[in-house]
């Protein structure tokens, strides 16, 4: 069942980008790769709530930012996420492919443009009017990217082939599951990617679906 209340624009009031100004004063940037991203080591002077400084140095990782989308349908209680291989959750510990909302880098597009996009090329669905419902720093101790969190209604209808880009590197198999079976993924380990499971949380508070 739609929620006949959905929430405000995200961002209404934006953050203060001089809020931090007077506290940080940096002393040195060293590009330490710029390879596929660019990982920076920074060091500079941080006044602490007491009021004294500190020196400190931290390593940010900039990938850009990105977008994700929930694809979802209200009369069938279904979602569609991807399936793919991530070598750094391989390494980690993680063996088994990873089911993902749909999502993608901006590459300097509008995070609505930029997730239009990835829906067809993942999911091969095409999508008309995805809803913006909040954004979110994911990794903040290490990562500068910011995703913009979408979700949208499709129909069995409207699915093509999807699968990803061939040229990226990209192997990813289309899953359809009720919301109710996630979220149980959710519960048991089964799904453990943080922006999926940020969105399927989503959609049962707002209770975009029965489940």
């Amino acid at each position: 069942m739609a929620d006949a209340t959905p929430p405000a624009v995200p961002n209404a009031t934006a953050p203060n980008p001089t809020a931090m100004s007077d506290r940080i004063r940096v002393r040195d940037v060293t590009v330490l790769s710029n390879d596929w991203y660019v990982l920076k080591k920074t060091t500079f002077d941080y006044r602490r709530r007491d009021g004294s400084w500190q020196t400190l140095s931290r390593e940010t990782y900039d990938r850009g930012n990105g977008a994700a989308l929930l694809l979802y349908d209200p009369t069938r209680g279904t979602v569609l996420l991807t399936r793919q291989f991530r070598y750094p959750a391989y390494v980690n510990g993680h063996p088994e492919p990873l089911l993902e909302v749909c999502a993608g880098l901006l590459d300097d597009r509008s995070p609505e443009d930029a997730i239009r996009a990835e829906a067809v090329e993942e999911l091969g669905v095409a999508v008309a009017a995805p809803r913006r419902v909040f954004d979110a720093f994911m990794s903040p101790g290490s990562v500068t990217e910011k995703l913009a969190f979408f979700v949208a209604e499709y129909r069995a209808a409207d699915r093509g082939e999807g699968g990803g880009n061939l040229e990226e590197g990209e192997d990813i198999d289309v899953v359809e599951l009720t919301l109710a079976d996630a979220l149980a993924m959710v519960e048991r380990g089964a799904i453990v990617d943080g922006k999926t499971i940020m969105l399927l949380q989503h959609a049962a508070l707002r209770r975009l679906m029965e489940v």
